[in-house]
């Protein structure tokens, strides 16, 4: 005998709503699967970003005892402002000291120059007799051409008995007369042509060494600027606006020159380095606007733009870049820092603090 099954109108209604509601939601959740894929596509995330900004490190340029100490941790500083002081005691002596040397090398030169125109004077009258000796040689020269004339004349009419012996004798002791002025007036146009000859000498030899002075009162003068730069480096300030941070020093400490003591972190130029992975770059260009959370501040949401796009990946700036040539290459995604930069006056009151994460969104649309 056959049984007669029957349907229950009850389960063929909870059949239909329960098909009813997966339709409903299998379209749901592809109408969000497909509005969300939009959304990625238009806003661009990341959490791998944090607020940067300017990071002085402040470090002596020379070695010290540190005398006294000006400001505090976490204290906000001007630019310009004095943050600490060496003991300026030793680079004070040795600027007197440069200053001294400097003052003897210029004596030594005023010596010099006083050398050279006692010389150019010396000079000067040497020329005047020697100018006065070469005409009184030249007028001998004539007075002896003037004897030997006379001299040939008359032994010519000695000879002939035209004139007595004793005339003869006069003219022969006028020439050697004559030849013996002339031969002094020669020896001491030669002795004052040579003074000055000599003369001439000492001045490019005192001119010589007033150039070494001149060099040397330049070195002198580099040394005594090197003093004072030393002296003034004994002060040490802010570079710009900040906050004094990692303050590690305390009044009686020896320092050595590039020695960090403390930082400056400057707060009026903050913004977010964030690390996008390669993938995500497609369309994103700089000028386009961002919305920013910071984790410090939920719920709160600032806005910016993007500045630049690094012209590398972070890992290709590393201390050990990969080297893909090696046979050991892995593919991984690599990410490349992007500079966003806050709106104008989003951070009045200098809230943000370097080192915050946040999660910056780039509308690429």
């Amino acid at each position: 005998m056959e049984e007669t099954k029957t349907e229950i109108p009850g389960n063929n209604s909870k059949k239909k709503i329960a098909i009813t509601i997966f339709a409903v939601v299998l379209i749901l959740g592809i109408v969000t699967g497909y509005l969300y894929v939009q959304y990625k596509k238009t806003h661009i995330t990341t959490d791998d970003a944090f607020i940067d900004s300017d990071i002085h490190t402040i470090a002596s340029k020379v070695d010290g005892t540190v005398k006294n100490i000006y400001v505090k941790s976490n204290q906000f500083v001007k630019r310009g402002e004095i943050l600490l002081e060496l003991d300026p005691v030793d680079y004070d002596v040795k600027v007197k000291e440069a200053m001294a040397a400097l003052d003897a090398e210029k004596a030594k030169l005023a010596e010099t120059d006083a050398k050279i125109e006692s010389a150019k004077r010396m000079a000067a009258e040497l020329s005047a007799r020697a100018g006065a000796i070469k005409g009184f040689n030249e007028s001998q020269q004539a007075n002896l051409e003037q004897a030997e004339s006379d001299m040939k004349r008359m032994e010519s009419l000695y000879k002939e008995e035209l004139i007595p012996q004793e005339k003869y004798e006069k003219t022969v002791t006028s020439h050697k007369s004559a030849l013996a002025m002339e031969k002094a007036s020669s020896e001491g146009l030669k002795y004052s042509t040579l003074s000055v000859e000599t003369q001439k000498s000492a001045i490019k030899l005192a001119e010589a060494e007033k150039i070494v002075r001149l060099s040397s009162i330049k070195q002198k003068e580099a040394v005594l600027d090197a003093a004072k730069l030393a002296f003034e480096y004994t002060k040490i300030y802010a570079p710009a606006d900040g906050y004094v941070t990692k303050k590690s020093v305390q009044s009686g400490n020896q320092l050595k020159a590039g020695q960090p003591v403390m930082a400056v972190v400057s707060l009026e130029d903050v913004h977010v380095v964030a690390n996008y992975k390669e993938t995500q770059l497609e369309r994103v260009k700089p000028g386009q606007k961002v919305e920013i959370e910071i984790d410090t501040y939920p719920g709160k949401k600032f806005t910016g733009k993007v500045e630049s796009i690094m012209a590398g990946t972070g890992s290709v700036f590393s201390l050990f870049p990969p080297e893909n040539a090696t046979g050991n290459f892995v593919k991984v995604v690599q990410r490349v820092p992007v500079k966003i930069v806050f709106d104008k006056d989003t951070d009045r009151e200098h809230i943000f603090r370097v080192g915050m994460s946040v999660e910056p969104t780039i509308l690429v649309e």
